[in-house]
């Protein structure tokens, strides 16, 4: 999270800049170009972040795993089943990993997981372990 926060606030910050620059120059067609881009950024950073913080509704909050299926329960209560095509991907560094799949409505799923989201680090190794039969 604090990568986010020290790629997107300088980002949004310089772009917000410029496009002040430019609108009180007198070119407001590069001024809204770099506005658009200032809110196009803002966004995407504040929904990475508040993913990342468990923010969201549908943010993934426990993991039941068999070998047929994934059940991922979310924040609002909701329940997800990834039944078919599930995968499971590592991350090199092991802070994090993917998990991917569809649902029994057809639709494809796709979650990341990180090692804070997880009470400790042997939660974390465990889960990863019990996924390594869908890699």
């Amino acid at each position: 999270m604090v990568w986010d926060a020290l790629l997107y606030l300088p980002t949004v910050a310089g772009l917000g800049a410029g496009g002040a620059v430019f609108w009180h120059n007198g070119s407001q067609s590069l001024a809204y170009l770099l506005l658009f881009l200032t809110f196009f950024f803002l966004y995407q950073g504040l929904h990475r972040i508040s993913g990342r913080m468990m923010l969201l509704p549908t943010a993934p909050v426990t993991l039941e795993i068999s070998k047929q299926q994934v059940l991922i329960q979310q924040k609002n209560s909701d329940k997800i089943t990834l039944v078919k095509d599930v995968r499971y991907f590592a991350d090199y560094a092991g802070k994090s990993f993917g998990l991917t799949g569809m649902d029994l409505q057809g639709r494809k799923r796709q979650y990341v997981f990180h090692r804070g989201q997880f009470r400790g680090d042997e939660d974390f190794k465990r889960a990863g372990a019990f996924l390594k039969v869908f890699a």
